[in-house]
């Protein structure tokens, strides 16, 4: 029995070894089979990935949803020195719709549709033509720009049970618009932005990296269920920028800008009250910039708006003025090019952008100058017969006064106050072209002064060297002739020649701030220099207060009432000379004993047949100082007439009176002060009073061979024996122009005045 169980496990073993042999050769052969089958499969999907790759990739992710979007960043504001906001940032959607998503469903079609035309102004025909033109479209923007007034019905109709779950693929992207609160005010010293969020002229170019921040992005991958994490970067918003200008101060001088140019718009000619008008107000003490302005302005928020191109000049290519005048035939002939020119024209800053001949505004540097060096002591006089021959075989250079041979023997102080070109050239001589020089790059002319504002000239060609100036030009520079300054080199000049001589970097804003109102940079006044001495600007300060409260003084009508202010007025031949066209201007400070605030005002050749009249500029300056010097808690110090405090009244002006017998280092003995001016309520000035003697005493007893000035009763002007009517103070022809007989500058001035700038000239769009 036992041999049997063993035969039997003998056969059985024997069995399991033949199994296992034949299932070894087996799983070897199906081995390589799969292997085979794995290779081929292999072999297939490089085939398929190299010939359809890209076609099966877009397939997959068409079936998977990813959301990103950018998150604007929010540009920062622009403030006045006492948080009135001059430009601001402004959330705004974007309607999108997304067809893919509102096509799933019919009834969402109509859903949406539905809502869409029933809160915005779109149209049911072309959205559903995209719509089925673009079925797989998921972003196509229907409405730009809406505030959140103008989308919130359609989210009530989103978030009503009812109607909201047949409202799909609409969603709104946010962005942020520029927004100026005010318009036009100030819109040379801002700039604005373009559609891409980029600062053009101004602050807003100036600063723009300051201004811009950095966007932010919401990314991520989403399933069916949109419950996948998201990550999201947080947009990084600009900086604000506190400015220096005083929002009121500017509104004041925007004001009178605008009221001289409806005063003399289409006066003489047609189109406006000048070629150009500017203002600037600064802080004598400390460079800030509390008012800017040239006329026409434009508005920021519709900055090609072509409304204010009307009655300008047109612009050629060289940047000249041309005779044809800018009216809506005139407008609609003009070219891309053409129009883009005169956009670029009117957006630039007169007052940092273009260059003139000063004029005798001049006169108080090249005075300063001379005593500064000790060429003069202040003690000299000087022969005026009217002329001066500067180079023996040349025409002589005329005074104003030669008509009436002269304004005869004057003081230094006299000079400045009868604005005298005989003394003045005289004095060049005696200061002598280097040192001239010398002052003239101490007061910073022929350089940029680097005020933060996109766009200032720059003068080094215009300005004369050791090379360029010869015997004449320093004659006719003494006054202010032959070469070009801008209007913010002047300003600041002028206040280190009143403030005791420091020369501050004029500048235009004060502080940044981030969006949280913490202060990032305090921007402090920048004191780059001392041009003169304390005591030459005091004698500086004197004679400019005789130009204006002096018996001969031009300036008489730039007075407020109630104040004692100083100043030098300007009047200077354009290019070519003798086309009877001038560049007006009056630089002064107020007030006279504690100098605050210079104030610069050119006019560019006004609309009137008599252009050399400084009046133009200094009944502006009047009219601006009348409002802003109360404004800025600044006393009055002088009685007022009848006639001023009527003309205070009807102005309705708040003003502060605190009289005194006397005004403090200031001899204004035998002035009149009275306020009593015929044009303007104002101190009696050269040529507008009736009430004038005809008699100028100290011009007679120093020029006894000055012809009799009899006086026209009814217009109180003085007649000459020849008819010619004049001043009967100063001896300037009324009718007609004064021509000095001034050579044409060897500068490459252009004519009369010089747009110039960093970039300046290439449109922005």
């Amino acid at each position: 029995m036992d041999r049997n169980r063993q035969n039997s496990d003998r056969k059985e073993a024997q069995n399991t070894n033949r199994f296992t042999t034949k299932m070894q050769k087996k799983l070897v052969v199906l081995y390589f089979l799969v292997l085979l089958a794995f290779a081929g499969l292999s072999a297939r999907l490089v085939l398929i990935n190299r010939d359809n790759g890209e076609q099966y990739k877009k397939q997959v992710l068409s079936q998977q949803q990813y959301t990103s979007r950018t998150i604007p960043f929010k540009r920062g504001e622009i403030l006045d020195s006492k948080g009135t906001k001059l430009a601001v940032s402004e959330k705004v959607y974007n309607l999108v719709l997304d067809c893919k998503l509102m096509n799933e469903k019919e009834e969402y079609v109509e859903g949406t549709i539905a809502a869409l035309t029933q809160c915005f102004d779109v149209d049911e025909a072309e959205i559903r033509k995209y719509s089925a033109d673009n079925p797989t479209s998921q972003y196509h923007i229907l409405k730009k720009q809406l505030t959140y007034d103008e989308i919130a019905p359609f989210q009530e109709l989103e978030n009503n049970e009812e109607t909201g779950k047949y409202i799909q693929g609409v969603w709104f992207e946010e962005e942020y618009r520029r927004v100026y609160p005010n318009n036009t005010m100030a819109s040379d010293v801002i700039g604005f932005t373009t559609k891409d969020n980029v600062g053009n002229y101004g602050l807003e170019a100036y600063y723009n990296d300051i201004l811009s921040g950095v966007n932010g992005r919401e990314y991520g991958y989403m399933n069916d269920d949109s419950n996948l994490e998201r990550t999201t970067k947080a947009a990084v918003d600009g900086y604000n920028l506190v400015s220096t200008l005083d929002a009121n101060i500017q509104n004041i001088v925007e004001r009178k800008l605008q009221e001289y140019n409806d005063t003399y718009k289409n006066a003489a000619r047609e189109g406006n009250g000048a070629y150009n008008t500017g203002c600037i107000i600064m802080d004598v003490n400390n460079g800030n910039v509390l008012a800017m302005a040239s006329y026409p302005f434009y508005n920021l928020n519709e900055p090609r708006n072509t409304d204010m191109l009307l009655g300008q000049n047109v612009i050629n290519e060289k940047a000249e003025f041309q005779e044809t005048v800018i009216n809506e035939e005139t407008l609609a002939s003009m070219d891309e090019d053409t129009l883009y020119r005169q956009l670029n024209a009117l957006w630039k800053n007169y007052c940092i952008s273009s260059t003139f001949e000063p004029g005798s505004t001049m006169k108080p540097f090249t005075v300063a100058a001379g005593l500064e060096s000790g060429k003069m002591t202040g003690n000299e006089t000087y022969q005026c017969n009217g002329s001066l021959t500067v180079v023996e075989g040349q025409k002589p250079i005329k005074c104003h006064s030669y008509r009436v041979g002269g304004d005869g023997i004057v003081s230094v102080a006299g000079a400045v106050e009868r604005s005298c070109n005989v003394a003045l050239m005289k004095m060049g001589q005696t200061i002598g072209k280097t040192t001239f020089l010398k002052y003239m790059q101490d007061f910073n002319f022929g350089l940029k002064t680097n005020i933060d504002l996109y766009g200032e000239a720059r003068t080094a060609s215009l300005v004369f060297t050791e090379d360029s100036m010869g015997p004449m030009e320093l004659a006719t520079a003494s006054f202010g002739q032959g070469f070009n300054v801008t209007m913010i080199q002047m300003a600041a000049g002028f206040s280190s020649l009143i403030n005791g001589g420091y020369y501050y970097e004029p500048h235009m804003v004060s502080k940044i701030t981030a969006s949280d109102g913490s202060v990032v940079q305090n921007i402090e006044p920048r004191l780059l220099k001392q041009t003169i001495s304390e005591s030459t600007s005091a004698k500086i300060r004197d004679y400019c207060v005789d130009v204006v409260m002096g018996e001969h003084g031009t300036g008489h009508t730039a007075r407020p009432a109630g104040y004692v202010i100083g100043g030098k007025t300007g009047t200077a031949e354009t290019q070519p000379r003798g086309n009877r066209q001038y560049v007006v201007s009056f630089i002064g400070f107020a007030p006279a004993d504690d100098p605050q605030i210079a104030i610069y005002v050119v006019v560019d050749r006004p609309n009137s047949d008599k252009q050399d009249d400084a009046k133009y500029a200094t009944r502006i300056v009047r009219s601006i100082l009348t409002e802003v010097l109360p404004y800025m808690d600044i006393f009055m110090t002088e009685p007022l007439s009848e006639a001023e405090q009527k003309e205070l009244e009807e102005q309705q002006i708040a003003y502060k009176q605190q009289l005194m017998t006397s005004v403090s280092g200031n001899d204004v003995s035998g002035n009149d002060i009275s306020g009593n001016d015929a044009g303007d309520g104002g101190t009696p000035a050269a040529g507008e009073n009736g009430e004038g003697t005809g008699e100028n005493t100290e011009g007679n007893q120093d020029n006894p061979d000055k012809p009799k000035i009899d006086i026209d009763p009814n217009t109180g002007y003085g007649v000459l024996p020849d008819g010619t009517k004049v001043d009967p103070i100063t001896g300037d022809a009324i009718d007609e122009d004064t021509p000095l007989d001034l050579p044409e500058p060897n500068l490459p001035l252009g004519g009369g005045q010089t747009p110039g700038g960093e970039d300046g000239g290439d449109s922005p769009f």
